[in-house]
């Protein structure tokens, strides 16, 4: 079943959703005030990706209120390296203020060492980052600035099967990126078919999870603008699952989707090998072709995060309303993550 969400207040007066399902925009009011949850528990958290088919971007500003997080990673599909950078604090309690909609609100985080900056106005986003250091003593910086060409995303309401946990969520696929980035004495102008998405999160989740997540935002030969949001894992979607299609200025929701990731002996999986994405009534049939596996394991005390986020290239078909969007050598990424937090 996918219920379509009406406007009005996302959360109800005891903290819970007050309604469970998708939209194509925020039509829900997220509150941070209107919480009851512990304060502890509460998540945020910007998320952008930018790339191509040679370099990729992504930057992360998230408040945990138990601990804060902000992170960049620079990924070279070219030579099949990465670098990722992370500054944790302790005990933020949503001092960063990161904004109650995507919508409107700019995210802001500075230190000696880095400097974020989300600009976000009017459906165009401008990112100023600068991070001394990032690798080997080089210096990383860009300007970058955002368009949606898609007036539409994904927007999801889901529930934990726990009183006052959900997860409030928007991907923004297919935003067209300009700019450039510098690493070291390099200057890096950003190319034509450079896109991006934004993860715009807001919640209260459990202790212990897992998710499955996969995005695309690329040109094709044709120059289409396609892109996808799949996944799956955690809370109960029996009102909505948070998968859909974008195609040029068009958006068709899809059902279920499964990441069939091969195994390894000893019951262990194989990020580095081809993985099967479908759906149950096969209008999802992609395959991927794994490039590059940005593997992190942080495990402090009671916080653990196992992540493989894998950047690699898909191929195959998504059908819609009669009409099949071909997917042809198009690069994304798909992620695996476990949480405990």
């Amino acid at each position: 079943m996918q219920h379509k969400l009406n406007k009005g207040n996302l959360l109800d007066e005891d903290g819970n959703l007050c309604e469970a399902g998708y939209d194509f925009s925020l039509s829900k009011t997220y509150n941070r005030k209107d919480i009851k949850a512990h304060k502890l528990r509460i998540k945020e958290w910007d998320y952008y990706y930018i790339g191509n088919d040679e370099y990729g971007l992504a930057f992360t500003i998230a408040d945990n209120s138990y601990m804060s997080l902000v992170s960049l990673s620079l990924l070279d599909f070219a030579n099949k390296k990465e670098v990722t950078k992370s500054i944790m604090s302790f005990m933020s309690k949503g001092k960063l203020n990161l904004p109650s909609s995507s919508i409107d609100g700019d995210v802001s985080y500075k230190n000696k060492k880095v400097y974020f900056t989300f600009i976000n106005k009017n459906s165009k986003r401008h990112l100023s980052i600068i991070y001394k250091g990032l690798h080997k003593k080089i210096n990383f910086s860009c300007e970058i600035d955002l368009i949606e060409i898609n007036q539409n995303s994904m927007v999801i309401a889901t529930p934990f099967d726990k009183k006052k946990h959900f997860y409030y969520n928007q991907k923004v696929n297919c935003l067209k990126a300009s700019g450039y980035f510098i690493y070291g004495n390099k200057k890096y102008n950003l190319k034509n078919n450079t896109y991006g998405v934004l993860d715009w999160g807001r919640g209260v989740w459990t202790y212990k999870n897992t998710w499955y997540w996969s995005s695309l935002n690329a040109l094709d030969l044709d120059n289409n603008v396609i892109g996808f949001n799949l996944g799956y894992g955690f809370g109960n979607t029996k009102n909505a699952s948070e998968n859909m299609v974008f195609f040029n200025k068009e958006a068709f929701k899809l059902e279920d989707v499964e990441f069939k990731i091969p195994y390894k002996k000893k019951n262990k999986e194989d990020f580095m090998k081809d993985w099967k994405i479908e759906s149950k009534d096969k209008k999802i049939d992609l395959s991927f072709h794994p490039l590059l596996d940005r593997f992190a394991d942080s495990n402090v005390l009671f916080i653990r995060s196992l992540q493989h986020q894998v950047f690699g290239i898909f191929n195959g078909t998504i059908k819609v309303k009669g009409r099949t969007i071909k997917i042809e050598n198009l690069l994304g990424f798909a992620e695996k993550v476990f949480n405990k937090w």
